[in-house]
């Protein structure tokens, strides 16, 4: 019901999202006098953030058009490699390629945790500098079809180590934010069966491997409700209107409003400062705002199994760090990863995944070698800036793409 209920007041505000598109046009035309009063461009400006505020936004691009390699410019091409039913393996071509570079081959596991992968849209135009870039692009859950199965944690790790197997050895991966956990999960079992496809390296961002350790508002919620709670209150179905109909969903909507709500006092005074850009004119900052938050609304919905069994698994049994996290009844045994090099990287300011959650991953992996640890953390950065913006550009993907060549075999 609650997700009908949804659809059904998304579509009685649409009459009011015309009315605001069509006055914010007229009163912003050049050719009207009243776009150049102070009032018509109040009116204005509040009917744009009125229409952004409740538009529906699709999964949006990842656009990156070209990049400089070695002082050249290279043409970027994204394809899609291999076709799950919940997620795509792209690859972003690099066209004509770096002159006498054989560049290792770097698969990106985005989070599945409401946003898409183009979150990662900075991260992937500066790693592509360096490296062959994939990256996992997961579906939107409504759009998949109730006959496709089911889809939890197992399946989660079975999909990274069906994309290693398919990238094939010397595979590098880089995982932000929640991704870590299954990673790690597949790297250990991996490692364990000596796979030849075991990653070369992995380098875990921003990642919830212990949550014990400075626990976040998030983990506090996970922790102080049972998970029957979560069941009762996010968990609804598809309506009949989508291709996933009656599938159960952690609704995008409902993810928006939890993160929203977490820094309501920011969101609203960015609505506040983009109102006034629009009436001094100031189209720089107003596109800035518009740019961010297109991306930012822009929330999938989620398959209950794989939530469910991460608010359980991760944040109230802690049962990788523990020791006793399973995969299809067998034991995720870390202290099996031995050839595998690890990097972890943490922001000071991080308030998803606490100081010191991520780096927890070298207690438990007690016999990779020294020689091939590295821990990382970025002064003033918060969760999002451990993997886009300037910080992440110009200190920290330097770092990473510094240890995944030195772990690269070359032969």
């Amino acid at each position: 019901m609650l997700y009908n209920f949804h659809e059904m007041q998304h579509a009685a505000l649409a009459p009011w999202r015309m009315v605001a598109n069509a006055n914010q046009r007229i009163l912003s035309t050049p050719f009207n006098p009243l776009s150049y009063t102070q009032s018509g461009k109040a009116i204005a400006a509040a009917c744009e953030i009125f229409s952004d505020t409740t538009k529906r936004r699709g999964h949006p691009e990842f656009d990156i058009q070209d990049v400089e390699i070695d002082g050249k410019t290279q043409v970027i091409t994204e394809e899609s490699v291999l076709e799950h039913p919940f997620c795509s393996l792209k690859r972003f071509h690099r066209s004509p390629g770096p002159v006498g570079r054989t560049d290792p081959k770097l698969l990106i596991v985005a989070p599945m945790s409401g946003h898409f992968a183009t979150l990662l849209r900075g991260t992937v135009q500066q790693m592509v500098k360096n490296h062959d870039v994939y990256i996992t692009d997961w579906r939107d859950a409504r759009d998949v079809p109730l006959t496709e199965g089911a889809f939890d944690l197992d399946d989660y790790v079975e999909e990274i180590m069906s994309f290693l197997k398919f990238l094939g050895p010397n595979t590098h991966i880089l995982a932000v934010c929640q991704p870590s956990v299954p990673v790690l999960a597949a790297t250990a079992i991996m490692n364990e069966d000596d796979d030849d496809c075991l990653p070369a390296s992995i380098t875990l961002m921003g990642g919830p491997i212990d949550t014990r350790i400075n626990p976040t508002e998030v983990n506090n919620l996970a922790t102080t409700k049972p998970l029957d709670w979560f069941e009762r209150n996010v968990i609804t179905h598809v309506p009949m209107i989508y291709p996933g109909a009656f599938r159960r969903v952690y609704p995008g909507f409902l993810q928006l409003s939890g993160f929203m709500t977490m820094n309501l006092d920011t969101h609203i005074g960015a609505h506040v400062n983009m109102y006034n850009h629009l009436i001094n004119g100031d189209g720089d900052s107003a596109g800035q705002h518009r740019a961010f938050y297109a991306e930012y609304m822009a929330v999938m919905d989620m398959p209950s199994e794989y939530y469910l069994d991460t608010i359980k698994t991760v944040f109230q049994d802690h049962a990788l760090p523990k020791g006793t996290m399973m995969y299809r009844d067998r034991k995720v045994d870390t202290s099996a990863i031995r050839k595998t090099a690890i990097m972890t990287v943490e922001g000071e300011l991080d308030d998803i995944s606490g100081i010191g959650q991520t780096k927890a991953t070298h207690d438990i992996c007690p016999n990779v070698p020294k020689s091939k640890r590295a821990h990382y953390e970025q002064k003033g950065v918060g969760h999002y800036g451990v993997f886009n913006g300037r910080r992440w550009r110009e200190k920290i993907s330097p770092k990473v793409s510094q240890f995944i060549l030195k772990h690269n075999k070359t032969t």
